[in-house]
Formats: structure tokens, C-alpha cells, sequence
């Protein structure tokens, strides 16, 4: 079974700052085995890229949409991207 690597660059929106959105994205996406990033941005929202499998990527997609208990999200932009292999594993970026 041949696994494919893929990378993903996403904004979520809604109330998404003040509610452990980054420390639970972190915390998932290391569950998954994913490696990347996460932020929040000066206009309210979180940024973030995925880089890992194709499954784990799309679970990670599907989490984003609830986000923590606090969360509200109202949007999930996702861009595919070529993977880099750049990152050794997953950080909260400030």
C-alpha cells in the first residue's frame, strides 16, 4: 500500500481565537501523525497547514470544522499545496 503525502493550507474563521483553538489543533494533528503549523491571524482568525498522509489530512479538515468545545467556526478555506518535508513536527506559531 503505497501512502501518499499531501499538504493543505488552512483558514478557519468564526470565533476561533480565545477558545484553545491552536492548542487542541496542535494536539490532533499530532494524534494523526501530522506535521505543520498553526497561528492565529490579526484579523480573528487561524491559519494552519497540514502536512502528512492524505486520510490523516482530511480527518485533520474534518476536525477544523468543529474545532474545541468553545469553538463557533463559520468557515474552513483549505488549498491543497505540493508537501515540502520541511517540518520536523507540529508547532504553535505566534
Amino acid at each position: 500500500m503505497i501512502l501518499l503525502k499531501s499538504r493543505v493550507h488552512v483558514i478557519i474563521s468564526g470565533r476561533v481565537q480565545g477558545v484553545w483553538f491552536r492548542a487542541s489543533t496542535r494536539d490532533k494533528a499530532e494524534q494523526l501523525g501530522l506535521k505543520g503549523w498553526v497561528k492565529n491571524t490579526y484579523d480573528g482568525k487561524v491559519e494552519a497547514v497540514f502536512e502528512g498522509e492524505e486520510k490523516q489530512i482530511q480527518d485533520m479538515i474534518n476536525w477544523c470544522y468543529q474545532g474545541p468545545p468553545m469553538a463557533e467556526v463559520k468557515d474552513v478555506e483549505v488549498k491543497k499545496q505540493p508537501p515540502t518535508s520541511h517540518y520536523d513536527g507540529f508547532s504553535i506559531d505566534y
